[in-house]
C-alpha cells in the first residue's frame, strides 16, 4: 500500500470539500488508509488505485456527515445590510479555513498548483455544504474527479439515472449558492499582494479611507458561524471601523495562505500590552479590490498555519 501514500494530499482535499472541516477530513484520510489497509487483499485491480481509494474516502465521508446531522441556514436568510450579495458561508459553522501546504502538490508546476487551489476556494467548499451528502458525492466524482458515471453509481450504490439525477440537482443548486468570482487573483500575483497589505494595515491604523481603497464596491465580509454578513463597499467599511478595530494600535497582523487565497491573521491588544491571537481573515482579490473577507475568530487555528498563537508587546 505504499503506493497509496501518494494520494494522501488530494484525498485530504476530497474529504475537506466534502465536510468543510479539516479536523474531519485529516480524521476521514486516516480511516481511508485504515480500511484500504484492512481491504487491500479484496483490491482486484478493475479500477485504479487511486479511484478505489476515493470510492472508499468517499463513503467514508457520507457516513461521517450523516452522523453528523449538520444542517446549513438557508442562503438568503439574513441579508447584510445594504442588501445585494450573499453569503455561502454565513451559517455553516463547521467550516474551517485550511492551509495551502496540506494540499498544495510538492510538484513546481505552476498549472498542477492553480488547480489545486481552485477546487478548495472558500466560496466553493461553503456552496458545497448547502448540497445534501449526495449530491455533494456525485457532484465531487463526476465534476472534480472525472469518474464516468458508472463508476460513481458502483461506488455509491446507485443506479446511473440517479446519478445523472443527483447530479443535476447538485449543479443547479451549487449555482444559486457559491458566489462567483471568475477573475479570483492567485495570493503570488502583485495586485493580490498589494490589497492584502493594504487591508492590513487599514486594520492596524483604523483608516477607513485605506479599507475603501482596498475593497471592491460589492464587497462582502461573513463570518461562518454567523447568519448574518455586511455587503457593500459603505457597509462594509462602517462596521470595520465602527465595531471591529478601534483605536489604531489596537491590532497587528500577519500575512498566510489559506485555501489558495491570501489571507491574515490578527491579534488584539490585552490588557497587559501583548498581542492575544484572534483568528484569519481570508480575502478573496481581484483586480478591482478585495470582493469578500471570511473572518474566522478562532485564535486555536493559527499555530495549524505556523503562526504564533500571541505576539509580544
Amino acid at each position: 500500500m505504499s503506493r497509496a501514500e501518494a494520494f494522501r494530499r488530494e484525498l485530504l482535499a476530497h474529504c475537506y470539500r466534502m465536510t468543510g472541516s479539516v479536523d474531519d477530513a485529516e480524521d476521514l484520510v486516516q480511516e481511508t488508509y485504515l480500511r484500504a489497509w484492512r481491504s487491500c487483499d479484496g483490491f482486484e485491480g478493475r479500477s485504479s488505485l487511486r479511484t478505489w481509494l476515493y470510492r472508499i474516502a468517499t463513503n467514508a465521508c457520507l457516513n461521517a456527515v450523516r452522523r453528523s446531522d449538520r444542517r446549513t441556514v438557508p442562503v438568503g436568510l439574513g441579508a447584510g445590510p445594504d442588501g445585494g450579495a450573499e453569503s455561502a458561508a454565513a451559517g455553516v459553522g463547521w467550516l474551517q479555513p485550511l492551509p495551502d501546504a496540506l494540499v498544495t502538490p510538492e510538484s513546481a508546476d505552476p498549472a498542477a498548483v492553480a488547480v489545486a487551489r481552485d477546487g478548495v476556494r472558500l466560496a466553493l467548499v461553503a456552496g458545497l455544504q448547502h448540497l445534501s451528502p449526495r449530491q455533494r458525492a456525485v457532484l465531487l466524482l463526476r465534476d472534480v474527479l472525472a469518474l464516468p458515471a458508472a463508476e460513481v453509481a458502483a461506488a455509491l450504490e446507485l443506479n446511473v439515472g440517479a446519478v445523472k439525477s443527483l447530479l443535476q440537482r447538485a449543479r443547479a443548486r451549487l449555482r444559486e449558492v457559491e458566489p462567483r468570482m471568475d477573475d479570483t487573483l492567485e495570493p503570488t500575483d502583485p495586485r493580490a499582494r498589494e490589497l492584502l497589505a493594504l487591508y492590513m494595515s487599514a486594520f492596524e491604523t483604523a483608516d477607513a479611507d485605506a479599507f475603501s481603497r482596498a475593497l471592491r464596491a460589492d464587497a462582502v465580509i461573513e463570518m461562518p458561524a454567523a447568519q448574518t454578513w455586511f455587503s457593500g463597499k459603505r457597509a462594509c467599511v462602517a462596521f470595520l471601523i465602527d465595531d471591529v478595530v478601534g483605536a489604531p494600535g489596537t491590532w497587528r497582523t500577519l500575512p498566510t495562505v489559506a485555501n489558495g487565497q491570501p489571507a491574515l491573521a490578527a491579534y488584539e491588544l490585552g490588557p497587559d500590552g501583548a498581542f492575544d491571537g484572534f483568528g484569519l481573515g481570508v480575502v478573496s482579490a481581484s483586480a478591482a479590490g478585495i470582493a469578500r473577507v471570511t473572518v474566522f475568530g478562532h485564535p486555536s487555528l493559527l499555530p495549524r498555519f505556523g503562526l504564533p498563537s500571541s505576539l509580544g508587546r
